[in-house]
């Protein structure tokens, strides 16, 4: 009996410790950036949600398009209308994993480089970057920068505004997680 009970409490303390290592948010941020000679374009979303789990190394976002806000609403109309077509393609996600060993008791800041599958209006890509995840009295941060073109999710760009927008487009990321309960 006694044995039985040690057991039982050791698969509680597991699990109590696995799930120390989950960390979600549901406000995370994604901007993107276009800079080019004729304009600059901005656009911030700050719905999206994140998990990532320590122990499987694993990191997830998703989002929906129509939630980045652009400096000029023709902007913002365009994108969801005419680049992206959110009605038809309303989100974007990356599913992927991350290398480098993270110690889940120990606080401070950690390189990993992340790798995975991004999907963006019915185009899945393998993209990879690097990161940094932080760990801080039980809160998990993390910021990464990446490119990419939209012509390699089918995003197609009229003749009449291709200049204005940047053939690569830089993409920021900026989480703060908690451990999920």
């Amino acid at each position: 009996m006694k044995r039985k009970i040690a057991i039982i409490f050791l698969v509680f303390a597991y699990s109590q410790y696995t799930s120390a290592q989950q960390y979600i948010t549901r406000n995370g941020f994604i901007g993107f950036y276009s800079k080019t000679p004729l304009e600059d374009i901005k656009a911030e979303n700050n719905q999206v949600y994140a998990a990532v789990d320590l122990s499987k190394k694993n990191i997830a976002f998703t989002l929906l398009l129509k939630g980045f806000i652009f400096t000029k609403e023709l902007m913002q109309e365009h994108f969801n209308e005419n680049y992206v077509e959110s009605d038809k393609y309303p989100k974007a996600n990356f599913v992927g994993s991350y290398s480098g060993n993270i110690s889940a008791d120990k606080d401070g800041p950690y390189k990993v480089m992340v790798k995975g599958a991004l999907t963006l209006h019915n185009v899945t890509k393998n993209i990879e970057m690097p990161a940094t995840l932080e760990l801080h009295e039980g809160k998990l941060t993390g910021n990464a920068t990446f490119s990419v073109k939209p012509e390699d999710f089918n995003i197609n760009i009229p003749s009449l505004v291709r200049d204005k927008i940047a053939k690569e487009v830089t993409v920021s990321v900026k989480i703060d997680c908690s451990t999920s309960k």
